[in-house]
């Protein structure tokens, strides 16, 4: 191993996986200066599980290659203009061993036009985004931090590495990385970092799409999205300009304590950990700004708002690129989350109907309500008991596996066709009609039953 003349180091212990250690000794072993970087270290010193492992060495990556290759490892060219190349020492685990580089000028504002190799592990941390990420480790030595990150992650703080605006320059997605992080980690953003981030939140525009939609979503699924939200609202007012309009409208009425976007803020929090309904949670009452009026009580109303809800989140849906089934299902939910349910085994059953025969998007549903009363004023937040027995009585309509559905009919489209009714839209609305009289109990599920009111539409 290498001596480090004049780096002080704090001599912390971290437990590597011995993939990544297998890794570090044949880069030690031939003569390399090899440190564990990168999330893998602040994950470690935070106590949370670290996955990927990722290796900083002085050594060429072609060096790196010899010495694995001949230890029997596998390795893969991955980013070798770079200086980085992945490593599998074991067939399973992937470690990105990269060289020692400081990046040249960056004109697209996401990546270097040119790296220069360099020898030092210090230059190497200062190219990196924050102080808590520009942490090195190495077995015998200790902890190398020369930005005190370790400081800032028990201080609880995201801080760039070196001029905030100058980092946000080089790659402004880097922005919205520290949202996510600080819904991740908890951590709140450096005052000049948040600032930088405000002036330069423009540069996102340059940012693809793709990776935008890719931080947003680990914010909401962060373990404290509304505290990031409400810290960083005017920077995702850039990528989400649908904030705007709910950041500081009040909600004058007895069921709410917080503006639109703190209510969503803490209904994202109380969801569910699922990607849709969390992203229902945040789009759920974008349509309330839009909506809302004063009564001559002086009563606010927000009449309607499900529905511009669930037009402006098939906006989102778009803009993020996301799914047409996935939009579908988002505003499906976002247009039934004010409609009371019962917990009936009628009113379970049309809600099932309308969201297409679907028990596990209902479920969805229930989650998203559940999160919505949970955000409300206190005295009305107690709504949870409510769906619990929904979602019961659902349990009970799918053990019984009644109709909720027009595939579950008696009957088919070709049944229907088959008394006279010509093919087209019209075969559809009889069965929906069917289906209607069958969960209202006007009619048995049966064929001879079916068939008989389908005469009976026909011929009115």
């Amino acid at each position: 191993m290498k001596y480090h003349d004049g780096m002080e180091g704090l001599p912390l212990h971290i437990s590597v996986p011995s993939f990544g250690m297998d890794v570090f000794h044949v880069l030690d072993a031939a003569g390399a200066d090899a440190w564990f970087v990168g999330g893998f270290v602040r994950d470690a010193l935070m106590g949370r599980a670290a996955h990927d492992v990722d290796i900083a060495t002085d050594a060429p990556w072609q060096d790196v290659q010899a010495a694995c290759v001949a230890a029997g490892f596998k390795t893969y060219e991955t980013g070798v203009k770079h200086g980085t190349l992945t490593v599998v020492p074991d067939g399973t685990h992937a470690v990105e061993v990269t060289t020692f580089r400081t990046d040249g000028i960056y004109l697209d504002g996401r990546h270097p036009e040119s790296v220069e190799f360099v020898s030092s592990l210090e230059e190497d941390l200062a190219r990196r985004d924050f102080t808590m990420n520009a942490i090195a480790y190495q077995p015998g030595f200790g902890i190398f931090d020369p930005f005190d990150g370790a400081g800032d992650i028990e201080r609880k703080l995201i801080r760039v590495v070196g001029e905030p605006e100058e980092r946000f320059r080089e790659d402004a997605l880097r922005i919205l990385r520290a949202c996510r992080f600080a819904s991740q980690l908890g951590f709140r953003i450096d005052g000049d970092t948040l600032c930088a981030m405000n002036t330069c939140k423009h540069l996102m525009g340059s940012v693809s799409q793709e990776r935008k939609t890719h931080e947003l979503d680990g914010l909401l699924m962060g373990d404290f999205p509304h505290d990031a939200i409400m810290m960083t609202a005017d920077v995702l007012s850039y990528v989400l300009p649908e904030l705007v309009a709910m950041n500081g409208c009040e909600q004058q009425t007895k069921y709410h304590c917080f503006d639109v976007l703190e209510h969503t803020a803490w209904a994202v929090q109380h969801a569910e950990r699922d990607r849709l309904v969390r992203w229902a949670a945040l789009c759920h009452d974008m349509g309330k700004p839009a909506s809302a009026f004063f009564a001559p009580d002086g009563t606010e109303h927000f009449y309607g708002h499900a529905l511009v809800s669930a037009q402006l989140a098939r906006g989102v849906a778009r803009r993020m690129l996301m799914s047409q089934a996935f939009a579908d299902d988002l505003a499906l939910m976002i247009s039934l989350h004010s409609e009371k349910i019962a917990p009936t085994l009628k009113c379970v059953r049309r809600f099932l109907a309308k969201v297409g025969g679907r028990p596990e998007l209902l479920r969805a549903l229930l989650h998203l309500k559940r999160a919505d009363l949970a955000a409300h004023a206190p005295e009305y937040a107690k709504g949870a008991e409510l769906m619990d027995e929904v979602e019961d009585v659902l349990d009970q309509v799918l053990a019984e596996d009644a109709a909720y559905s027009v595939s579950m009919l008696a009957i088919s489209g070709s049944d229907v066709m088959d008394t006279g009714v010509p093919q087209g839209p019209d075969v559809g609305r009889m069965l929906e009609t069917l289906l209607e009289d069958v969960i209202e109990e006007r009619l048995p599920n049966e064929r001879h039953a079916l068939l008989a009111r389908v005469r009976s539409l026909r011929d009115a």
